[in-house]
């Protein structure tokens, strides 16, 4: 209806009318080259999660310890990491701290160094929140079968918290997926970078900035309703 509307009124078909303009031209023909920015952020949060969930996990379990030294490390580490912006923490860890530990660094092994220590703080909470929501009925039954902590700890106490925490995980990985676009401030060619680049060169800052937030928002979506069936599936068992 508005396609014939618009053939009649102007007299050109919707894709001509769009290839007339400026800014639809410049997006469509730069967009391969913003989903490969696109790419590089799903790469950045995923392996940030990852190394994310371990140190949460080992960071978690250090809060909880009975160990003053394990649970003031942790204490440090996540107030620190949970208390600053990650903007600070990126330009903190590329430009201080990681040349001082390696010779060399790439942007994105900064993003995904950053981002996997702002990320394991608050997953060390999640996994905290995840075993104290345990029955403290089930260390004791595992105890009672002739486990020790530490047994009970892996093989009973911390599968039933991970399947309580995965939703909030879910959404900290949408969180970082977000975030991610602050590594651009150190030149990681992610989606942001790419986007600025672009915008820098054409201008068009409607169409650029608009295609760029479609883009995150597809990418938050498709997540979202991946957290959302995975927490249907987790009800239902």
């Amino acid at each position: 209806m508005y396609v014939t509307a618009l053939n009649i009124i102007t007299g050109t078909s919707l894709t001509e009318y769009l290839m007339g303009i400026r800014g639809y031209v410049i997006l469509t023909s730069h967009l391969g080259y913003l989903l490969e920015g696109a790419l590089l952020t799903l790469k950045i949060t995923a392996l940030s999660v990852a190394f994310g969930m371990l140190l949460g996990l080992f960071f978690g379990l250090f809060k909880m310890s009975g160990s003053r030294i394990l649970r003031f490390l942790a204490a440090v580490y996540i107030d620190f990491f949970r208390g600053t912006p990650l903007f600070v923490q990126i330009l903190l860890m590329y430009f201080g701290v990681l040349p001082l530990v390696l010779t060399e660094t790439s942007p994105f092994q900064a993003a995904v160094i950053t981002c996997s220590l702002n990320s394991g703080a608050y997953i060390a909470e999640i996994v905290r929140a995840g075993i104290q929501a345990v029955d403290k009925g089930q260390m004791e039954a595992a105890r009672s079968l002739g486990m020790n902590h530490v047994q009970a700890m892996w093989l009973v106490i911390l599968p039933q918290a991970y399947k309580i925490v995965i939703p909030p995980l879910i959404n900290e990985f949408i969180m970082l997926l977000k975030d991610t676009s602050l590594v651009s401030t150190i030149a990681a060619e992610e989606l942001t970078h790419r986007g600025r680049l672009v915008y820098s060169t054409y201008y068009e800052a409607v169409w650029v900035w608009g295609g760029v937030a479609m883009i995150y928002l597809i990418m938050t979506k498709v997540l979202s309703i991946l957290g959302d069936y995975v927490e249907r599936r987790l009800a239902t068992e």
